[in-house]
């Protein structure tokens, strides 16, 4: 493999069983619906993987676009939503072309550690343009310079032990050391941001920024932003 689409395209092992990545989408997904302060918004979720529990956010939305730019991930997307009226499902390209003001909300969860730098600004700023006046944008799971893969790992054994899936959690660990994740991790990289660059990159953009006092998802040694349209 040579790109973190074509990873994140294909079966990986970063779900170590079933109940641990369904465990995780409804997570990420409770997360998202406790920030929808008045329901019958436009949201968009960019990035949003598998998004296996969509479906509670879309009950608070009057649109949400689900994007991925894996075309498997996508197509897996249609079929499991095919009966949800609110949501559309959609590639890079298509949100690329949506129109200035016409979203409430946009949630990057996950995405920024597998974008340069550069691209991910840009990305942002894209955006941040389809916010209509008093919509955000929230950025989650930014790795700190300081994260090391033992605190990743305690982290997800943590979440194996409250979820049930602690066994599965450990020999996890040992399938994704051996697998293509840690050889793409050696060759890519991940992009890592202090809390003031990630600030940085949203006011950029003309929004004011602040960091959430918790992240999405189990990680809390990870961060999460908001960006606000005044």
């Amino acid at each position: 493999m040579k790109s973190w689409i074509e990873y994140w395209n294909s079966e990986t092992p970063i779900y170590v069983s079933a109940r641990h990545k369904a465990l995780h989408y409804r997570l990420i997904a409770t997360g998202i619906r406790d920030l929808i302060l008045d329901p019958g918004i436009d949201a968009l979720d960019y990035g949003c993987g598998e998004a296996l529990s969509a479906d509670l956010v879309a009950a608070r939305c009057r649109r949400l676009i689900l994007a991925d730019a894996a075309p498997n991930v996508r197509a897996r997307l249609t079929t499991r939503f095919a009966g949800e009226p609110a949501i559309r499902v959609a590639a890079p390209e298509e949100i690329a072309a949506l129109p200035a003001e016409s979203l409430d909300l946009v949630i990057v969860h996950s995405v920024a550690q597998y974008v340069p730098r550069p691209d991910f600004a840009a990305l942002v700023r894209q955006l941040a343009g389809t916010l209509r006046p008093g919509g955000r944008i929230v950025i989650g799971d930014i790795l700190p310079p300081d994260l090391s893969a033992v605190t990743d790992a305690r982290a997800l054994l943590a979440f194996g032990w409250q979820g049930g899936f602690l066994l599965p959690a450990l020999l996890g660990l040992v399938r994704t050391a051996l697998s293509d994740y840690r050889t793409l991790r050696a060759d890519l990289g991940l992009t890592h941001y202090t809390e003031a660059e990630m600030l940085a990159v949203i006011e950029a953009t003309g929004l004011t920024a602040r960091r959430l006092e918790k992240n999405l998802g189990h990680n809390q040694a990870r961060m999460a932003f908001v960006g606000a349209r005044l």
